[in-house]
């Protein structure tokens, strides 16, 4: 009998009905335009009467400016550890002019991504390092844009010039100062490059030069930066001694740099980034290497664990954009290249303010054929393509507050 005297029986789905995948343009985007990343330069260099560069952030203008870039400080992770960084927490109300406010980071939130922002001016789909690793359309090989493996010629891959560039052209005494390692890298000369490069080995070396810097010239603009606080929570996780250690650390160099600036100064310091440990079991970290589902007619799997590119064999970019959806649709964002473009995630119209540039040609085939961002507690890693990576216990690349909000706190002489 397949039904009763009130009507057919309800159907197994009525009970539990299929998933709804989220929806891409519901995730939290970054401010491009108004308050991200790339519009904190050039609001500097408009202060500076730098021609050519205007920003909608509202900086109030200062002569000689410090950017202090501390790698992996994120806002919720400064904002959860006071007794490790009383300094940087006294200035969280002066974050983002006075607002008490974060930045965001552009996306993915990653570093090649991020230094790109502050050094160009320029959310990632015009300045064009929208991953960790994206393909090289021109090789159809996975390009690894921080470490620059394999090697492109950096100002083709990056045409735009820096912040750097356009003040040191306009007479404003520019430099960096950071790790002596960094000074010829293809990264540095896209994203950070114009002035003088100066190596220095410590921490406290750096905050003494740079403020040294700051005060040689009338109009100066200085960028520092300092990596630990990122690799302690990329092998420790940020729940660790060694991250809260290393967090202790740059808040004393924030403090001395702060305490050494000359007159007519202001020191603002930021991050590329935040951070989120994610466990290390089957339902929080999927193995792509190991998942044939997720494998199926994908030629190239790019970007990180918290943030992919998805490279599709020609003509199956609509079944893997289906196939990631249903089986990842309920804790990731997952979008096809267009949906993600046209929803604002590397910038342009569609965008939370409307604002920054849209995706530039060349740019447009970096980007996957399917872009997944995870917004709960997961990550998709390779556990044989990409052993380091897929160790980590601390991870970042997506737009959850943990990873996409950074601080702009800022201290003036």
């Amino acid at each position: 009998m397949s039904g009763s005297a009130t009507g057919p029986l309800p159907s197994a789905a009525s009970f539990w009905p299929e998933p709804t995948p989220l929806d891409p343009r519901s995730a939290p985007l970054p401010r491009y335009g108004t308050g991200s990343l790339a519009d904190l330069l050039p609001a500097v260099a408009a202060g500076q009467e730098v021609p050519g560069l205007s920003s909608d952030l509202a900086l109030a203008p200062a002569d000689r400016v410090c950017v202090f870039l501390v790698d992996g400080l994120g806002w919720e992770l400064l904002r959860a550890h006071p007794g490790e960084a009383p300094f940087l927490t006294s200035l969280l109300p002066s974050s983002l002019n006075g607002s008490g406010e974060p930045l965001t980071a552009g996306f993915p939130s990653t570093t090649a991504t991020s230094l790109a922002s502050v050094g160009t001016g320029l959310p990632p789909g015009a300045h064009g390092l929208p991953g960790y690793t994206v393909r090289d359309p021109d090789t159809g090989q996975l390009m690894n844009q921080l470490r620059w493996q394999p090697w492109t010629e950096p100002h083709a891959w990056q045409p735009y010039p820096t912040v750097f560039q356009l003040a040191d052209a306009a007479g404003v005494r520019t430099c960096q100062v950071s790790a002596p390692t960094f000074a010829e890298t293809p990264l540095t000369k896209v994203a950070l490059s114009g002035g003088t490069f100066h190596g220095r080995l410590t921490g406290e070396e750096r905050m003494d030069l740079a403020a040294e810097q700051l005060g040689a010239a009338g109009r100066s603009l200085v960028y520092t930066y300092y990596s630990e606080v990122d690799g302690k929570g990329h092998r420790f996780g940020v729940d660790s001694p060694e991250w809260r250690e290393q967090l202790r650390y740059v808040d004393g160099l924030a403090q001395r740099l702060a305490e050494s600036l000359p007159p007519r100064s202001a020191l603002y310091v930021t991050a590329d980034h935040g951070m989120i440990d994610i466990p290390f079991d089957p339902e929080s970290r999927i193995d792509f290497d190991e998942d044939w589902e997720l494998r199926a007619g994908v030629s190239l799997l790019g970007g990180e664990g918290r943030a992919r590119h998805v490279y599709a064999v020609p003509g199956a970019a609509g079944d893997v954009l289906a196939v990631w959806r249903e089986v990842l649709g309920e804790r990731m964002w997952v979008a096809g290249r267009d949906e993600a473009i046209e929803a604002g995630w590397f910038g342009g119209p569609g965008g939370a303010d409307g604002g920054g540039k849209g995706v530039d040609d060349r740019v447009y085939r970096r980007i996957g054929d399917i872009v997944a961002a995870a917004r709960d507690d997961v990550a998709i890693v390779a556990s044989h393509t990409e052993p380091k990576e897929s160790a980590m216990v601390g991870l970042h690349g997506s737009m959850t507050p943990l990873e996409q909000l950074v601080p702009l706190l800022e201290v003036r002489s």
